[in-house]
């Protein structure tokens, strides 16, 4: 059987990146995986990817395991649109193991090299969509998971967190989403639901290969040989989401290199990815 064979999960922002390889991933271990995004049209964004695109690359990968992806157009600042979709899932399915928020805006101000009072202050998408989204889906979540007395709940950070990078906005809504996961571990852990943050390093998305052609100094400065597929991710998270004593990890930030040398995982092309600790920064907070 395969390992998440009868999993049902949430992942967000799917069309592309790390959401796309996380719910490939998952679909390819056996789980049915309810993937969002805006993208449904191809030629609406700037990068590859639609939402259809990832529901029939999850029904390949998951032809042999009983893996599917079941894809919901919608926008994550619409909070009507995110209960819409948990109140899909518990109707369709009557169970929620696993919610992956994985979306968050990348505007172009981003990782332009200016100070933030340079910068548009629609440049606040990336905490609306990054944090505010995230505590509201799994606000919608835990109301699944809590009666259930099971499931994880996983926020996607980063060293970000604790090591200027890019620039405020970016940093102050991965230190949240840290923090966030660690306090809703707190309330969760006597209804046997878990909560986490996994921090990534550099992903080679279609954003960040784009990136790498037009900021300035960023080729130069990035050791290539620790960034990973956008699957790697995914395949740390599946191992999480199989893992029966889940509950001793709920409450702490872990960084997912060092998860996938724990759990046995390597990246797509079989390589070991390292961890960046030394150069980049520890995590804040412990399991609970």
């Amino acid at each position: 059987m395969a390992p998440l064979a009868g999993k049902v999960a949430v992942v967000t922002g799917a069309s592309r990146g790390i959401g796309k390889g996380i719910a490939l991933t998952l679909a390819e271990q056996g789980a049915c995986v309810y993937v969002t995004a805006r993208t449904v049209d191809s030629g609406t964004s700037p990068l590859p990817g639609t939402l259809g695109e990832t529901v029939a690359l999850c029904a390949e990968r998951g032809a042999t395991s009983g893996g599917k992806a079941i894809g919901v157009a919608m926008d994550l600042k619409d909070d009507d649109a995110i209960a819409a979709l948990f109140a899909q899932v518990q109707a369709e399915q009557g169970r929620l193991d696993l919610l992956v928020n994985s979306a968050m805006a990348i505007p172009d101000a981003m990782t332009q090299r200016t100070g933030f009072w340079e910068k548009p202050l629609s440049e606040w998408e990336v905490w609306d969509t990054g944090m505010r989204a995230a505590f509201i889906a799994a606000h919608h979540a835990a109301k699944i998971m809590v009666p259930q007395g099971s499931g994880l709940i996983v926020a996607m950070s980063g060293y970000v967190g604790v090591t200027y990078t890019y620039d405020v906005i970016f940093g102050t809504t991965k230190a949240a989403t840290d923090r966030m996961a660690r306090d809703m571990a707190v309330e969760l852990k006597p209804h046997g639901v878990a909560s986490l943050s996994l921090w990534q390093g550099f992903t080679f998305t279609e954003r960040a290969t784009e990136n790498l052609k037009k900021v300035e100094g960023m080729a130069a400065t990035l050791n290539s040989a620790a960034g990973s597929s956008p699957e790697f991710p995914g395949r740390v998270i599946a191992a999480l989401a199989a893992d029966p004593g889940i509950m001793a990890k709920s409450g702490g930030s872990f960084i997912n290199a060092e998860l996938a040398a724990e759990y046995g995982v390597t990246d797509i092309d079989g390589r070991t990815i390292p961890s960046l600790r030394e150069t980049r920064g520890s995590p804040i907070y412990m399991p609970v």
